[in-house]
């Protein structure tokens, strides 16, 4: 059983990945990313897609939400101004496919310094309010202005890297898990830093915070906008990835499942976000494909398609009361339990 760690120099002391298990899990886990597309048929690579998609926009909210504690109902804005962005620079410009994501980003990073702005005056549910409102707004946009296609949107070209056409589930694999892993290294990253560390003493105390002499709306409009950021490189990955994008395709739900993911994964936590959103995109999925292999035409299936929606329902209304930390705290159970159970009498 690990109980410590010796750090004998300040590079070590640095280390994102301090022990030789961690290394070992790490490297594992890149060799699981490896093969997984020569071995996973189009529909687990399809989900393997989505999963990505939806692990780095979590990621970001996470940021906002579990570790500097602004509750936004805007996620899915955000990622709606880094779709449209995108398929605006891939239909008239043409720009590549790298440039085009960065500016998605930064065109959602300014959305969101421009929501935070109340951030300073209010907070709990009326900033939940303001961020929902700010929803509305992008929605009404995206819907009224034929620059983004009106109700109809846009049809988005594939996207081309370095001459490859990226046309299919496969392709697409190499480019998304890519980035959303660098986006989960920059934001563990981050919180050992001392904006990241701000971020977090703001979360716990922001009277204390600014007692201590972290300005509070510079780090909070910092907050909003790395989340906006990661939200806008979501967006683009999924215009990318679904080729349509419509006023449709970003709805408020879209953000409360972003939101209950964070939850049900452990808010203020890099783990908790990416379990939150992984069981948030398979076990719906997981749940349908369970309904499907019944047989066709039993009255058991028409019953048992709306009780799958029930279902998940209640196993993220289970979580919120018998694990209040989310599955990441149970992770966390789990390898204590095995690291002790050898030495239990």
């Amino acid at each position: 059983m690990r109980i410590g760690t010796l750090k004998e120099t300040y590079i070590a002391d640095a280390a994102l990945f301090d022990s030789r298990t961690q290394q070992v899990w790490l490297a594992l886990g890149v060799g699981v990313l490896l093969l997984f597309p020569f071995m996973a048929s189009d529909y687990w690579l399809y989900l393997a897609c989505l999963v990505s998609i939806n692990v780095a926009s979590a990621t970001g909210l996470n940021i906002l939400t579990g570790y500097t504690g602004l509750v936004s109902l805007g996620q899915a804005a955000f990622m709606g101004l880094g779709a449209y962005t995108v398929a605006l620079l891939e239909l008239r410009v043409g720009s590549p496919f790298l440039l085009n994501l960065l500016a998605g980003g930064f065109v959602a990073m300014l959305g969101g310094l421009i929501v935070g702005i109340p951030s300073l005056r209010v907070k709990g549910l009326y900033l939940a309010i303001a961020t929902i409102a700010a929803s509305f707004i992008a929605h009404f946009l995206f819907a009224n202005s034929a620059f983004t296609g009106g109700t109809g949107g846009l049809t988005v070209p594939p996207a081309k890297l370095w001459g490859v056409l990226l046309d299919t589930s496969f392709r697409l694999y190499w480019v998304i898990v890519p980035v959303t892993v660098l986006m989960l290294l920059g934001a563990a990253n981050l919180f050992r830093t001392r904006v990241g560390r701000a971020f977090i003493a703001i979360r716990d105390r922001d009277i204390s915070a600014e007692v201590l002499g972290i300005p509070l709306l510079r780090y909070k409009l910092l907050s909003f906008g790395l989340s906006s950021f990661y939200a806008g490189l979501a967006g683009g990955l999924w215009a990318y990835f679904f080729r349509v994008v419509t006023p449709e395709s970003f709805p408020l739900s879209m953000s409360i499942f972003f939101l209950a993911a964070i939850i049900v994964g452990g808010m203020g936590s890099m783990l908790g976000g990416i379990l939150g959103a992984v069981f948030m995109t398979m076990v719906p999925e997981l749940l349908k494909l369970g309904v499907a292999l019944l047989p066709r035409g039993t009255e058991l299936t028409v019953f048992l398609s709306p009780v799958r929606t029930v279902l998940f329902g209640l196993l993220i209304i289970g979580f919120l009361v018998f694990e209040p930390h989310g599955l990441a705290e149970v992770w966390r159970r789990i390898r204590r339990f095995f690291h002790l159970w050898p030495f239990r009498n």
